[in-house]
C-alpha cells in the first residue's frame, strides 16, 4: 500500500498508509480527528528506487505506445541471415550437414 500525504487545517501535514482505491478520500487527522484532504507536498520517491527497477520502468514507458519488433530491427550484429555473411566457425557439407570445428567437438549439432 502506498503512503499518501494529507494536510489538516489545525494540525498541519501528516502521512498515512492507505489502499490505492481510497487515494482521493479524505483521512481523519491523527491529532484532532478532523477530515483532512489529500495533498502533494513532495515529489514521488523515484530517485531512491533501485537502478534495475528504474531501468525496467523506463523501458516499459518507452515501449508503451510503439514497442520495437525484432522484424524491423533485424536479429543483431552477428546474424548471418540479415547481414548476408556466413560464419567462419560453421562448415557446411554438400549433404546439408553442419560441423563446428572450433567449437565443442563433443556436442551434437542440430
Amino acid at each position: 500500500m502506498p503512503v499518501y500525504e494529507y494536510s489538516c487545517a489545525a494540525c498541519g501535514a501528516f502521512t498515512a498508509l492507505r489502499p490505492m482505491a481510497e487515494y482521493a478520500d479524505p483521512y481523519p487527522c491523527p491529532g484532532c480527528g478532523d477530515e483532512a484532504p489529500r495533498v502533494m507536498l513532495t515529489a514521488p520517491m523515484l530517485a531512491n528506487m533501485d537502478a534495475r527497477r528504474r531501468t525496467a520502468f523506463a523501458t516499459n514507458e518507452r515501449s508503451a505506445n510503439a514497442p520495437r519488433s525484432s522484424k524491423s530491427q533485424g536479429h543483431g550484429a552477428n546474424c548471418s541471415c540479415c547481414t548476408g555473411k556466413t560464419s567462419r566457425l560453421t562448415l557446411h557439407g554438400k549433404d546439408g550437414s553442419k560441423s563446428f570445428p572450433t567449437s565443442r567437438p563433443w556436442m551434437i549439432s542440430h
